[in-house]
């Protein structure tokens, strides 16, 4: 399943002048957690979320008295986001983007955790289409077991003997299939299939692979 498939795409945006105050009202008006910073063109340029907020809240006194620490980015960056009055001056760049139409969904997930965020802005050709959530990704574990099997045996419709089934998103793989190489790819692809909880393929066998003779070495007579 690709990003395109479950992103949200009316999306809440701001220009980089947009006033904080403003930024502000619709994270409350629209219950989100931030917003993406787009230019004329429509292309992501950063993120204004409720944690630079929070930094601008807390206040300079907050950030920590490092020796020589406006050489650091992250003390220059927090410095500059407590003085900021506009979604430009206080957001954080550049922003992380995902593309909608090629990213799969595991993909999401994988980038949110690593970069420790809640949202990605979704671009198609560099511009904002839309937007990501981790709500989003839990909404894919609620897919109904009917559509979670048929996607399966379709993708699996080449594997022959192999048996598909789904009970509250737990996947038993059985039957017989033809080697035991083929019976772990299958379960293994399986396993990386968005919205399944688990997978059970202790029932699945495979038959005999036929015995190889060794070879025999050509030489002299």
């Amino acid at each position: 399943m690709r990003v395109h498939d479950v992103m949200t795409r009316e999306v809440i945006a701001v220009r980089p002048e947009t006033q904080l105050k403003e930024v502000a009202r619709l994270l409350v008006e629209h219950r989100i957690g931030g917003v993406p910073v787009v230019d004329a063109d429509n292309t992501v340029l950063g993120v204004v979320s409720e944690s630079d907020f929070a930094i601008k809240e807390r206040g300079a006194e907050y950030i920590p008295r490092v020796r020589f620490g406006w050489l650091f980015s992250d003390v220059r960056r927090d410095v500059a986001r407590v003085a900021a009055r506009t979604a430009g001056e206080a957001m954080s760049a550049p922003a992380v983007t995902i593309e909608g139409r090629i990213a799969s969904v595991r993909e999401a997930a994988i980038t949110m955790v690593e970069h420790k965020i809640n949202r990605l802005p979704v671009t198609e050709d560099g511009r904002l289409v839309g937007i990501i959530t981790r709500g989003d990704l839990v909404r894919v574990f609620v897919q109904p077991d009917a559509a979670i099997a048929e996607r399966l045996r379709a993708d699996l419709r080449a594997v022959d003997g192999l048996i598909v089934e789904v009970v509250d998103g737990v996947v038993t793989l059985s039957g017989t299939v033809a080697t035991s190489a083929l019976a772990e790819t299958s379960a293994r692809i399986v396993s990386n299939f968005d919205g399944v909880v688990a997978v059970n393929s202790d029932q699945l066998t495979w038959r005999v692979e036929p015995r190889r003779e060794p070879l025999v070495p050509v030489g002299p007579a």
